[in-house]
Formats: C-alpha cells, sequence, structure tokens
C-alpha cells in the first residue's frame, strides 16, 4: 500500500511545532489582527517584545568577545585582523555615503513633501524632546573616547560593542603574544564559553514569535493603519529607495563573490521576519553571526565586520535621514540649495554613525542636520514623529543586509571566504562535518 499523505491540517501543525519562521509569521500576522480589533489591549503589550529583546542584548556582548577572541587567535595574524577592519570602515563608509545620495536624488526627483504647506508654529516640538528624552548626538571626540573601554567589566555591564570589541582585540593580541604554550587552556575555555552562549541562543529564540507577536500588536495599537495613507507618498519613496539600494547590494555582491543575495534571504529568513517583527536588528545578531560562520565567513571578519557595522554602516538609517530632511524641507516650503545639500550629506556622513544605541537617534540626527542649514525650523522634524515607526521595517532590512553583504565583501576581499562552502550552504546544502584525524592503530602484541 501506498504511504498514506498526511492531512492539511496535521501538515499546518507540524510546520507550526517546527518551523521558526512559520511561527514568527504566524505571530505576525496574530499580533495586526489583536492591534486592529483591541487597540488598548495591543498597546499593553509592549513587555514581550521589551523582554525578548532584553533577553538577546544580555548574549551580544560575550558573544562578540568569544567570536572575536577566537577568531584572532585562531588565524594567528594580528595584522590581517587589523586589515580587516581597515576594508570594513572603507566599505561601510562607501556604502553609508551612496546610501545618503541614493536618498537625497530619490527625494528632490519625486519631492514628497512638496505641497503640504506645514505651518512650523503649528508643530509640536516638544514631542520630538519626548521622543528623544531630551539626549543629543556625541560629537566625533565623545564618540571616540566613548568607544574605549574605562574597565573590563564596564564594557560588557553597558553592553558597548565598540567597547567589547576593542577588549577582544586586545585579548586575542595577547593570546597570539604569549602562545599556546604559556596559556595553554584559555582559548579552549573561550571556545566553550561561545559554544554555551550559542545555546543560549537557541533557548532564547523559542521566545521569538511572543515577541513579534507584542511588537505587531504594539505598533497597530499605538498608530493603527491610518497613518499610512497619510504619508503614502513618503513611506513609497522610503521603501522603493531602499529596494533599490538593496538591488545595488545584490549586483556588488554577485560581482565580488559570486553569490546570491536572493538565496542568502532565504537563509536568514527566520532572522529577517524576526527583525521586521522586532524592529530591532540586534534581537538576531547572534544568529546571523552564526549563519555567515557557517556560510563560510572566517571566525575573524564576521566577529569584527557585524559588530563594526551596527554602529559605521546604517544604511537603512542614512536612506531615511536624508530623504527625511528633504521632506521637512519641503512640507515648510523651503527650498534646499545644491551647495546646502551637499551640507546635508556632510552633515549626515557624521551624526549617523554615532546613532546606534541612543533613543530617538533619528530625531536627533535630523535636528543636528536642520540646526546646521539654519533654514529649516528644528522642530518641524515633529511632522516625521507618526511616520517613523513605520520606517523601522525598511532601516531594519536595510541595516541587516548591507552589513552581511559587508561581511561577505570584507572576507572575500581578505581572502577569508569558502565560497564553495558559501554556494553549497546558501543553495540548501548541509556543510560536511570537519573530519577528525584518524587514530593510529595500537600495536597488536605478539604474545597472548
Amino acid at each position: 500500500m501506498p504511504p498514506s499523505v498526511p492531512s492539511l491540517p496535521r501538515r499546518v501543525a507540524r510546520l507550526l511545532r517546527t518551523s521558526l519562521f512559520a511561527q514568527v509569521a504566524c505571530a505576525l500576522v496574530l499580533g495586526i489582527v489583536v492591534g486592529k480589533l483591541w487597540p488598548g489591549f495591543g498597546a499593553d503589550l509592549q513587555p514581550l517584545g521589551d523582554g525578548f529583546i532584553r533577553l538577546i542584548k544580555t548574549i551580544i556582548s560575550p558573544l562578540v568577545f568569544c567570536v572575536v577572541v577566537v577568531g584572532i587567535a585562531k588565524a594567528s595574524d594580528l595584522k590581517a585582523f587589523g586589515r580587516i577592519g581597515l576594508k570594513a570602515l572603507i566599505w561601510f563608509e562607501v556604502a553609508s555615503t551612496l546610501a545618503l545620495i541614493i536618498g537625497l536624488l530619490a527625494a528632490n526627483v519625486v519631492q514628497p513633501g512638496a505641497g503640504m504647506n506645514v505651518d512650523p508654529s503649528t508643530l509640536d516640538s516638544a514631542a520630538v524632546d519626548e521622543k528623544t528624552g531630551g539626549g543629543s548626538l556625541p560629537s566625533t571626540t565623545e564618540f571616540v573616547l566613548h568607544a574605549l573601554p574605562t574597565s573590563f567589566i564596564g564594557a560588557f555591564a553597558e553592553n558597548s560593542l565598540l567597547q567589547v570589541l576593542i577588549l577582544a582585540c586586545l585579548v586575542g593580541a595577547a593570546l597570539l603574544h604569549l602562545g599556546h604554550t604559556k596559556v595553554p587552556q584559555v582559548l579552549p575555555a573561550i571556545e566553550q564559553a561561545q559554544e554555551v552562549i550559542f545555546a543560549i541562543v537557541g533557548f532564547v529564540m523559542r521566545l521569538a514569535p511572543l515577541a513579534v507577536f507584542g511588537a505587531m500588536a504594539v505598533l497597530i495599537g499605538n498608530y493603527g493603519l491610518g497613518v499610512v495613507e497619510t504619508y503614502a507618498k513618503l513611506i513609497v519613496l522610503c521603501y522603493a529607495a531602499a529596494a533599490f539600494f538593496i538591488v545595488l547590494l545584490a549586483v556588488a555582491l554577485k560581482l565580488l563573490t559570486g553569490l546570491s543575495l536572493w538565496k542568502f534571504l532565504r537563509y536568514i529568513r527566520e532572522e529577517m521576519l524576526l527583525a521586521l517583527g522586532t524592529a530591532s536588528t540586534e534581537s538576531v545578531m547572534p544568529r546571523v553571526m552564526q549563519k555567515l560562520r557557517k556560510a563560510g565567513a572566517r571566525d575573524d571578519a564576521v566577529g569584527l565586520v557585524l559588530p563594526t557595522g551596527y554602529s559605521f554602516n546604517l544604511d537603512g538609517a542614512s536612506l531615511y535621514l536624508s530623504i527625511g530632511t528633504l521632506f521637512v524641507a519641503q512640507a515648510v516650503g523651503v527650498d534646499l540649495s545644491l551647495g546646502q545639500q551637499i551640507t546635508v550629506i556632510l552633515v549626515l556622513m557624521l551624526t549617523s554613525k554615532g546613532m546606534a544605541g541612543i533613543p530617538g537617534s533619528a530625531f536627533l540626527a535630523l535636528s543636528a542636520t536642520a540646526s546646521s542649514l539654519g533654514a529649516i525650523p528644528a522642530g518641524a522634524v515633529a511632522l516625521l514623529l507618526g511616520v517613523d515607526r513605520i520606517m523601522d521595517s525598511m532601516r531594519v532590512v536595510t541595516n541587516l543586509l548591507g552589513n552581511c553583504v559587508a561581511v561577505f565583501a570584507v572576507s572575500r576581499w581578505e581572502g577569508a571566504l569558502d565560497i564553495e562552502k558559501a554556494k553549497k550552504v546558501l543553495g540548501g546544502e548541509e556543510p560536511a562535518p570537519a573530519q577528525q584525524p584518524a587514530k593510529e592503530k595500537e600495536p597488536v602484541s605478539e604474545t597472548s
């Protein structure tokens, strides 16, 4: 008899039980429904998403530390690690500047704020202060100094990725200097700690559907779907510009490595959906690091490029900031000259680098840009308060893909990428397990 085919409900139940992607997708839809039907209840579900992100954040710093230390120690070449860092910074600057230029060109062509004729005096500038907590972006000097740790434990306590990276580089360099003969147990202990952390990531990720459900219910409950109609032109422009930028990323990835961005998207579809649902790329950093390593990128390249990109390579935020600046100017009737728009690019090249981890950083950067121009009322950025949360999905996808492509590109540039392994993994094949060295046969005794 031919084997019986499982019924549709049983197949769906099995899929929901075994597939994180299906669980997160289902939770996302349920969150939208709950937020729409019961907005008050949906808005009260904020702790679900916040709690999940807090758990993930506790893992990120020790994971980055372990991956970078192990990567440096195993690569046995500190100069190569320095080259990776330099090449990553070059890639980040080129990519984020390109994103800024694309955003400005798109806003000039479409002019999403033209004809709105908004009176800046009618806007509630206090709402911007509430969004940003009255903070400000650090200056270049402050940013550099803050990247230097004041204590070993403090870097982990503050969850500062740049400080943890510097400490990891110092520890990795020290292990290389001392050699395995003087500290034979340190590196294996860090490797074991790394495996423990990845196991914890697996446990925490089981809560991902709850986090997505809560985050989407809060979004729809607080903002509703009407905001999409009000800002339709701006929303469509931002997402179209992001799509164009992602196409450029796909072309660059194909030319530099021969890899397909579409296949990579399928490979990280669970992480991408989770990042969309929680509006946070930090929530998926541990899993993405793990998958990039499995896809052939060397440990030291993944450990350095990806975390650094979270501070220096915010391509989606760059797109949004450049489009948002021109949108606000057009909405209040300010016509920016070519020189002023070049100033926008120069200012955003600096302000966009200090945004990571600062509440309301997009509004702080927009306010700083408006102040530097002297032509746009700083309070006018309040126009974007209603649509900012809708833009999170665009920023998250573009930022995450931009940093992943950077890992592949820099790894290829440095010769730290196994192309054949990457193609197999992105094509759906499981990587072959590392072969264990064969044990020598014991000599057979001549006497019985």
